[in-house]
């Protein structure tokens, strides 16, 4: 903790800044305090990046202490040391981290806010007639009103994590919404403004496109009707236009380069593979990463990427090899090493090597705080794949079975959707036993493992020879053993995508029939029948049959309340983009295919509780409350 007595503050009169300010500012740490005190904007954006570099290079506390004397007097040095704070909050979801952090990014907001361009009435009066002048904004403002829009931004985002209440939760997108709109300001002071110094419009350009590439490719995977929504409160959400930002922003020399770098590679390699259909540009990632790593060899962040990439393409061996050096090379910031526990866990399971898996679930269950459950239940199914269970094995898994539902938790007012998941088949589990469930073969699938996996034989082969063993073991308890169609269609499924990535089409299309013919008898796993007609219709997609593709991706999403429906949607979602763009290069966009595809991507995500009118009761509040 840092008392605020530690740090300098201005100290410039109010009479001085009356005379000296230009008119319509706010008194407070002007430029002319900031030069008196030796700190003048540009010597605080240098000071700052080399604080940045530092960072990057896993020197996380010389960063801290080289930010920390300016932290109450310098936009840029306060930004700094924020956003170092809320790093560190989401990695760890400790209470005190998160209280920490929001300690720290409200510094920021503060202290940006002053430096901001703060008019009299007439001057807002004026601006509903005509353009700002923004000749007229020193430097200092219009960095002011973009170190204020990345602040607002990271303590809405602080927000979802920090209550759990549904109120807390709109209370932060309100927030988004007031940086987003600080973010529209600076681009029209980026456009329109006569920049005399060349050094402090690159980096607050690289600003700019950091911002509004993050906001559209975030907002680009939404549904097109949520997109709808945000789009009339004034987001944007174009993922083509995103990435161009982004990697603009990257190739500038300035502060915010590696950041704009970083974002765009997490898309790629990271945000594809976890909310659509892992159609990321990873021979550009590689592209924009190299220089990354040529200046922070490493540096944990670029060489996690580094590794991610290995792990995307198969290359199973080399990642584990480069996440393991990731840990090695610092011990300062250990939560960072949860994230690459997590790969490594992915990585042996990938493998088939599920004792190395359920070490490393176990290590994230004893060290991290973010899902217990869900390491919990992670470890059991790993271990229910091991060969050859004892009678205390069994007992063991029983037991960790019956711990995962104590340690479900509830953010931002509702439950992790995996983890109602880990809980329902708990209860399965326990019910009736862990014998052919192939619980860890479908954990690779719910956390879309199989895209990777698909791309080795090597790898397949193995897991083909599994399924099949289970198949016909399965088949001697048809028509006794009650769960028999929820572990047959899970069989099923798991083949169909096998036999796809294995090109025999042919086959995969009957598995994937076969598990929708048991609809009506599957007792727990009600994900599978909406989820093998969504991947029908990314098999029909795959090889341009785009008719019978836009059939089953509409019958897919039609399904509902059922486990992980949030993930299918998003999927889809991806997948008609896809699908729209195909159909328009066919000459095939005639108006029927469009209605139909609009109305499969309008609809709203209602959520698994259809808490719709909550949500709007909710919002009411929330906009009271900020009023």
């Amino acid at each position: 903790m840092i008392a605020s007595e530690d740090v300098p503050t201005c100290s410039l009169s109010s009479t001085a800044t009356a005379s000296g300010e230009e008119a319509g500012a706010i008194p407070g740490c002007t430029e002319a305090s900031l030069i008196a005190e030796g700190m003048d904007l540009p010597a605080s954006i240098e000071d700052t990046k080399i604080s940045l570099d530092l960072f990057l290079n896993n020197n996380f506390n010389e960063a801290r202490s080289r930010l920390k004397p300016w932290v109450s007097s310098s936009m840029y040095h306060a930004l700094g040391y924020g956003t170092i704070s809320y790093l560190q909050a989401i990695m760890t979801f400790d209470p005190d981290d998160i209280t920490e952090a929001i300690k720290w990014v409200k510094n920021s907001i503060e202290v940006s806010n002053r430096f901001r361009r703060h008019g009299n009435m007439m001057e807002s009066m004026s601006k509903m007639v005509r353009k700002p002048n923004y000749d007229n904004y020193t430097d200092a403002e219009i960095h002011g009103e973009l170190c204020y829009a990345e602040s607002i931004l990271e303590r809405a985002l602080i927000t979802f994590i920090q209550d759990d209440n549904l109120i807390s939760f709109i209370k932060g997108g309100l927030k988004i919404r007031s940086g987003y709109q600080s973010y529209k300001n600076c681009t029209q002071m980026l456009r329109h403004r006569t920049w005399k110094d060349q050094y402090s419009k690159m980096h607050f350009e690289s600003g700019v496109r950091l911002g509004h590439g993050t906001f559209n490719l975030m907002i680009s995977m939404l549904p097109k009707k949520v997109m709808k929504l945000l789009e009339f409160i004034g987001f944007s959400g174009d993922r083509d236009h995103g990435l161009s930002e982004l990697d603009s922003g990257s190739k500038l020399a300035s502060l915010r380069a590696p950041l704009c770098a970083s974002v765009l590679i997490c898309f790629h390699t990271v945000a594809t593979y976890t909310f659509g259909t892992a159609d990321g540009d990873v021979e550009h990632s590689k592209e924009v990463l190299a220089p990354c790593l040529k200046k922070y060899p490493t540096g944990v962040i670029f060489q996690y990427f580094d590794g991610r990439i290995e792990e995307i393409t198969g290359n199973l061996s080399s990642a584990i090899d480069k996440f393991t050096e990731c840990i090695a090379s610092q011990q300062q910031w250990r939560q960072f090493h949860h994230i690459c526990y997590w790969e490594l866990m992915w990585c042996h399971a990938f493998h088939l090597d599920w004792l190395m898996a359920c070490k490393y679930a176990d290590k994230l269950c004893k060290e991290s705080r973010w899902s217990k459950a869900t390491y919990y239940y992670q470890q059991a199914c790993f271990m229910s794949m091991c060969p050859d269970q004892t009678e205390q094995t069994k007992k063991n898994l029983n037991a960790m079975f019956r711990k995962v539902p104590d340690f479900k938790q509830r953010v931002a007012g509702k439950s992790i959707p995996f983890e109602k998941f880990a809980v329902q088949k708990c209860k399965k589990f326990l019910e009736h036993g862990i014998k052919n469930t192939l619980a860890g073969l479908e954990l690779i699938y719910t956390w879309n493992g199989f895209v990777i996996i698909g791309q080795k034989e090597e790898l397949l082969v193995p897991i083909v020879n599994i399924i099949e063993a289970t198949i016909k073991d399965l088949n001697k308890t048809k028509g006794t053993d009650v769960c028999y169609s929820d572990d047959y269609g899970l069989a099923m499924l798991l083949k169909g995508l096998c036999l796809k990535s294995l090109k025999r089409p042919s086959q995969a299309e009957m598995c994937f029939q076969e598990v929708m013919e048991q609809e009506g008898k599957i007792l727990y796993n009600n994900y599978l029948v909406p989820y093998a007609t969504m991947e029908l219709g990314l098999l029909y997609l795959e090889h341009s049959r785009l008719e019978e593709a836009k059939l089953f991706l509409l019958q897919s999403r039609s399904k509902k309340k059922f486990m992980l429906e949030n993930k299918l949607h998003f999927k889809v979602h991806s997948a008609i983009n896809n699908l729209r763009a195909q159909l328009e290069a066919a000459g095939n966009n005639n108006t029927t295919t469009t209605q139909d595809l609009d109305s499969l991507d309008d609809e709203l995500m209602e959520g698994e509780n259809g808490q719709d009118g909550a949500v709007a009761m909710a919002t009411e509040d929330a906009i009271a409350s900020q009023s």
